[in-house]
């Protein structure tokens, strides 16, 4: 493991008219990311959705057409991630995978190489109104600067997926997440915070955000994108490395060093790490006497 320079987005959506014109715009944001020194970027869950505008707002069409484009959107971010040099998560899409459909985070490798991370547990819109299917169980990515994690939105509302990550060896979890309220937003920034906290890892937040009315599923998006640590020696009281401004556009970075972490797990002033349960024991009824 090695410290490394994270930069995280908040996406602010827009029409684009092709694959071309997104992965124009990305590779904007990648060469700046870059020139601030960034070696690993993460983009939110569903960014590159905004190649999938119709004549009209159309929610099943809009789905459908992601569908179709997601395989030459990925091709295009692994050409960039390969031109600028850098390991990047360019947001995540839905794929067909055989009669199921998706929800993916592809990560690619500074050479062009992708692996990728799908999405566990499904909010109602996707469950109910897309018919997302959950995907792979949580994953661990080696990377040259030690093993990561990817928890997607709501999957990172539940303890059990971080931690078998974490348990895994994941020393960073990246997080991209849509949300079309504060609410939402919150949940998910909460979860980062706490999944940092009883982890003792980092965990990198990247939200869309703005309003979009020409989409049916993007019209509006709240957020701002974070980087959090643990809550305790070495680190902020409040675990906060790196945060933008609500609602705008915009990267944070930060400098992360695994080795800030190991000592922390090895004397902090408390080790949730290490005491973590392994199973939390079954609620007993109390007597009251």
């Amino acid at each position: 493991m090695r410290p490394v320079r994270l930069g995280a987005l908040a996406w602010q959506v827009q029409r684009q008219p092709d694959v071309a014109g997104w992965a124009e715009r990305l590779d904007r944001e990648v060469a700046f990311a870059v020139g601030q020194g960034a070696e690993l970027l993460v983009l939110p869950e569903y960014a590159p959705l905004e190649i999938a505008t119709q004549p009209a707002p159309d929610l099943i069409g809009e789905l459908r057409k992601a569908c179709d484009l997601s395989p030459h959107a990925i091709k295009a971010a692994c050409d960039i991630a390969r031109t600028h040099k850098v390991w990047l998560l360019p947001g995540t899409l839905p794929f067909r995978c055989g009669t199921r459909i998706h929800n993916r985070a592809p990560l690619i490798a500074p050479d062009g190489s992708v692996a990728s991370q799908d999405k566990h547990c499904m909010t109602r819109f996707e469950s109910e109104l897309w018919r997302i299917d959950p995907g792979q169980p949580p994953a661990v990515f080696d990377t040259d600067f030690g093993r990561i994690g990817i928890s997607i939105c709501y999957d990172l509302e539940f303890p059990a997926l971080t931690r078998a990550q974490t348990e895994a060896g994941a020393w960073l979890i990246l997080a991209p997440s849509c949300t079309d309220t504060l609410a939402g937003f919150n949940r998910v920034r909460i979860a980062a915070r706490a999944r940092a906290m009883e982890n003792q890892c980092f965990v990198a937040l990247a939200p869309t955000v703005g309003n979009a009315p020409e989409f049916a599923t993007l019209d509006e998006n709240h957020g701002h994108a974070g980087i959090y640590g643990p809550v305790d020696r070495g680190f902020a009281d409040d675990g906060i490395m790196a945060e933008g401004e609500m609602d705008r556009h915009g990267w944070v970075f930060a400098d992360l060093d695994p080795a800030r972490l190991l000592a922390v797990r090895a004397d902090g002033a408390v080790r949730n790490h290490r005491d973590h349960p392994v199973l939390p024991p079954a609620a007993q009824p109390a007597s009251f006497t």
